[in-house]
């Protein structure tokens, strides 16, 4: 099956912090907050929303079509990526600007802080990608430049292209309005706990609300698992322990592809649910958000063990 990915390529600076960002923190001087952490752990990796899912999709045995944009130092990342299988037609090169970069500093209790500089991506226009109307199976538009997401969502609601909104750590840069129209076209919100206390205010909507307006809300909750809430049901999903925590950072990701993977299929929610459960606790196993490899059969193992039966047929 075919998936449109639309979202950011990026470099990840990934920072590990022993400690708790919360024990620095006064709540009474935030006004004036100036503060310094201290990184024990530092590394550099490939990422972005887009990679991160289309990588997931291709170790899957799909076919993720990512839209998005990378810059004057990306071409290593680009051959990367095609050699993993992902179609990069609607991937574009700035001449001018330097590939995204995240920095993501992670405490010990999975606490995140990021910054993200947009680089090409903050040039970039929406290539045109109506070709794909008949052929994707389903799309998901993951967090970049917020302006391209809203246009992303327009023309994907006009091409009848059915789509998952996933407005991550931009969700703030969202008007009402705009971020309404997106959902209401929309065949579900995907957000993590945080992100739903944001997205509910600017809202205006409660979890009953969105699912009346785009069928389905997805809250994922880390290491406590996912909800996920349709007009037919609500579905609890436990976490999957990962063998050895290692950084979280991606986890999401890659569970949003195993998402896009079970409800491509019509797989009943709790299933897909799993399966997204699953591969974001693979991710918490390793440094960096790309798996080099994913073994089924060991999918099929977590499965049977965390959740006592096995899952659909992958492959």
């Amino acid at each position: 099956m075919k998936f449109l990915i639309h979202g950011s390529i990026a470099y990840d600076l990934l920072l590990s912090h022993e400690g708790s960002f919360v024990d620095a923190i006064d709540p009474k001087t935030l006004d004036r907050l100036s503060i310094n952490y201290l990184a024990q752990g530092f590394v550099r990796h490939h990422g972005g929303t887009a990679a991160n899912i289309s990588w997931n999709l291709a170790l899957l045995g799909e076919q993720p079509m990512a839209i998005g944009a990378v810059g004057t130092d990306g071409a290593e990342y680009l051959t990367l990526l095609k050699d993993r299988g992902i179609d990069l037609r609607y991937v574009s090169q700035s001449r001018t600007a330097i590939t995204a970069t995240a920095i993501i500093a992670t405490d010990s209790g999975e606490r995140q802080i990021s910054f993200f500089h947009p680089g090409a991506d903050g040039e970039a226009a929406l290539p045109d990608f109506s070709d794909e109307r008949d052929t994707a199976a389903l799309s998901i538009i993951s967090p970049r430049n917020p302006l391209l997401m809203l246009e992303a969502a327009r023309r994907s609601t006009a091409l009848k292209i059915p789509y998952l909104f996933d407005p991550g750590q931009v969700v703030h840069a969202f008007r009402q309005d705009d971020f309404r129209t997106a959902l209401q076209g929309s065949r579900g919100l995907i957000v993590n706990e945080y992100e739903w206390s944001l997205a509910s205010v600017t809202l205006g909507w409660d979890e009953s609300e969105v699912v009346s307006q785009c069928g389905m809300l997805v809250r994922t909750l880390g290491d406590k698992g996912l909800v996920i809430l349709t007009k037919k049901e609500a579905v609890e999903i436990p976490a999957c322990p990962p063998s050895r925590l290692i950084n979280p950072t991606g986890a999401g990701d890659a569970a949003r592809a195993g998402l896009l993977f079970g409800c491509a299929r019509q797989w009943p929610l709790v299933q897909s649910g799993r399966l997204a459960a699953i591969l974001g606790s693979l991710v918490c196993e390793q440094e960096g958000t790309l798996l080099d490899s994913l073994d089924m059969d060991l999918v099929k193992q977590k499965a049977k063990q965390t959740y006592g039966e096995a899952l659909p047929r992958l492959q």
